[in-house]
């Protein structure tokens, strides 16, 4: 390990030093007394639990934080040189880790962004805003044939698996969303033991590999499923249909990644290599797929029962929406992932250009369930990038009922975004399977973080609600988000988008969408 390394160099580099200073000048002593204090350095950044980054890389981590010191300096000075092609952006990073380490947010000397920029949005407030809520809002997931309804908060912790993520992570995120009352989506890895230790609230989530309740042909276990999905801890369940990040492939985990540990939670055999299907084998229809969402919501016992996917052609959508009235019956919810969205190894072309981004993602979505009737029936979740109170408030705009969020969650339990995640060589002990690595990461510090952090940005997006004069999620309007479409000209996004009025496309489709609704059919994607 690392760390040992450091403070074994120290040492053996200490002791050749006293050689020299028994030889040689009065020098060599003062360097040995150097060596001594960088040695008792290295010994309490090893032993400290605040930073992790000082757990796995004494003494050098520290250079790190110096660099912290300097870098808006930094920053200016890449911004006006236009770093390969593109500007930096707002640094959320800064938000997420300021509110994480409960430090206050306020900035001197305004905005640094372009506001005269093509495609700028900004929130329009109210000259009357609203008071404030004294406690936040939640969201009842459960539509009219769900039995155990959830309470959602507007921010939640984003499917990432154990597999993914060390198992101290897995804690940290859960053991966060305990404290501070808001849900942990399991990702598609199954449900591990880890999961439920801290007694978080679950979402558990099922993809194309049947992770956790799958039989050895790789097909849907329903007996297992039932049983895991009784928990008390799971309080929702989730279809993965696809991810933002790389929509219409599965996934590889080689064998030698399949350890003990992943192959309990997964239910595969040990070291060997498990492929996730790009499409599911329970279903092939959007009707089957409907159905398939009402069983497994009477698997769980009446839980909330919904699917995840990141968007892909309208006529898909509508196909899936006209089942939902064929059938009459309707998932809890749908988690629409923006193609934005990121995971720790994907193809470069699947991130940068295949799968609908979040915008456009959860307009359609919501459009299709009003235009049908049934958006009462079913809560919006909104993945991709969702990191501030901002982001919240603009999605809820969009048509989201609540947002979950992945990486700014990794970067409250100390991910500091070195992007090495699929080299299982992550130097913060979060997106790695190495024992020595991970225990970088301490539980009971970081669980903290992650709370503080979500309350810290559900606050701000309470009070940004209230500067647009409406006193809760629901008075939200289309009208309150712009955007600059040319140097003079601004529109809201009223303007900007059509939106249908409930039951439209059952009545009398918009002449935009007649030609989609009528090519949507409810027995073919």
């Amino acid at each position: 390990m690392l760390a040992f390394f450091i403070l074994g160099f120290l040492v053996v580099l200490g002791a050749l030093t006293v050689l020299a200073a028994a030889v040689g000048s009065a020098a060599w002593w003062v360097l040995l007394g150097l060596i001594g204090v960088l040695l008792v350095v290295g010994v309490v950044d090893v032993v400290q639990t605040r930073h992790s980054i000082l757990r796995n890389y004494p003494v050098i981590g520290h250079l790190r934080f110096l660099l912290e010191k300097i870098r808006p300096e930094l920053q200016q000075y890449f911004i006006e040189r236009n770093v390969d092609g593109r500007p930096f952006p707002r640094d959320t990073r800064t938000i997420v880790y300021e509110r994480a380490k409960g430090i206050a947010g306020e900035k001197a000397f305004g905005t640094e962004l372009d506001v005269n920029a093509v495609g700028y949005e900004y929130l329009v407030h109210s000259a009357a805003p609203a008071d404030e809520p004294a406690q936040p809002h939640y969201v009842r997931v459960g539509g009219p044939d769900c039995t155990k309804p959830y309470d959602m908060a507007l921010l939640n912790v984003s499917a990432m698996s154990f597999g993914s993520l060390s198992a101290n992570a897995i804690r940290a995120l859960n053991a966060g969303a305990a404290l501070g009352g808001f849900a942990h989506d399991t990702g598609e890895g199954g449900l591990s033991k880890y999961h439920l230790e801290r007694g978080g609230d679950l979402i558990w989530e099922l993809g194309s590999g049947y992770f956790g309740a799958r039989l050895p042909d790789g097909g849907f276990d329903a007996a297992q499923f039932a049983d895991k999905a009784s928990h008390h801890a799971v309080k929702c369940v989730s279809l993965k249909l696809s991810q933002g990040a790389k929509p219409g492939i599965g996934g590889v985990l080689p064998g030698p990644k399949v350890t003990p540990e992943i192959a309990e939670a997964r239910a595969v055999p040990v070291g060997e290599t498990v492929t996730s299907p790009s499409r599911h084998t329970a279903f092939s229809t959007p009707r089957e797929l409907v159905r398939f969402i009402a069983h497994m919501r009477e698997l769980a016992g009446g839980k909330p029962a919904g699917f995840k996917l990141c968007v892909g052609t309208r006529v898909d959508v509508l196909a899936v929406v006209k089942a939902m009235v064929d059938e009459g019956t309707t998932p809890d919810f749908i988690v629409v992932d923006g193609s934005e969205g990121g995971t720790g190894a994907a193809p470069l072309e699947y991130e940068d250009h295949m799968g609908t981004p979040l915008t456009e993602g959860l307009i359609l979505v919501h459009n299709a369930l009003v235009g049908a009737g049934l958006r009462d029936r079913v809560r919006i979740g909104a993945s991709g990038k969702v990191a501030t109170g901002t982001d919240i408030v603009k999605r809820l705009i969009q048509g989201a009922d609540y947002t979950n969020s992945a990486r700014a969650m990794m970067m409250a339990t100390g991910c500091i975004q070195s992007q090495r995640c699929h080299t299982n060589q992550c130097p913060v002990g979060v997106a790695t399977q190495d024992p020595k690595r991970a225990r970088a990461l301490v539980v009971d510090d970081k669980l903290h973080r992650v709370h503080r952090y979500q309350r810290a940005t559900v606050m701000e997006a309470t009070r940004m609600t209230a500067s647009l004069g409406a006193s809760c999620p629901a008075e939200l309007h289309p009208r309150m988000l712009r955007r600059r479409i040319t140097p003079t000209d601004t529109r809201s996004y009223a303007e900007l988008y059509e939106w249908l009025r409930p039951g439209q496309l059952l009545a009398e489709p918009p002449m935009g969408w007649v030609d989609d609704w009528e090519r949507a059919d409810p027995d073919r994607f």
